[in-house]
């Protein structure tokens, strides 16, 4: 009877381990609500024109993040009443880290095109995704 007992709860333990989502998914998980919320916060008018990576392939996907993170820093609140959580939203997604494997991207941030704030976070978001 015990080692039945034993058997059921390393059963169960060794299924829940399986089924927990690593930490990084969660962190990419946050990162992309924060860049859905700054959707809605976003200045879309009058504003300057963001360099959009679309497509990125393997070996640029660090060159990618390192766009969105640079054009991140150009955003600006629909009105400064959204100020403090817009704020928050960028911090939360600066803390996207995406490590260098190393290989040369050819395409640069510059070679992108030009696309609206809104238009660039919903660039963003898909390749968050």
């Amino acid at each position: 009877m015990g080692r039945m007992i034993i058997f059921c709860m390393f059963f169960f333990c060794s299924t829940m381990v399986l089924t927990a989502t690593s930490p990084r998914t969660l962190k990419y998980r946050q990162i992309h609500q924060k860049i859905e919320q700054l959707e809605s916060m976003v200045k879309d008018v009058d504003v300057e024109l963001l360099h959009t990576p679309e497509n990125p392939v393997e070996g640029c996907l660090y060159t990618a993040v390192t766009c969105f993170k640079k054009g991140i820093q150009k955003l600006q609140p629909v009105s400064s009443q959204e100020n403090v959580k817009f704020n928050k939203a960028i911090r939360i997604v600066n803390k996207l880290t995406y490590n260098d494997t190393g290989k040369q991207c050819e395409s640069t941030c510059e070679s992108y095109e030009k696309k609206t704030p809104k238009e660039f976070l919903k660039g963003f978001a898909n390749l968050m995704q």
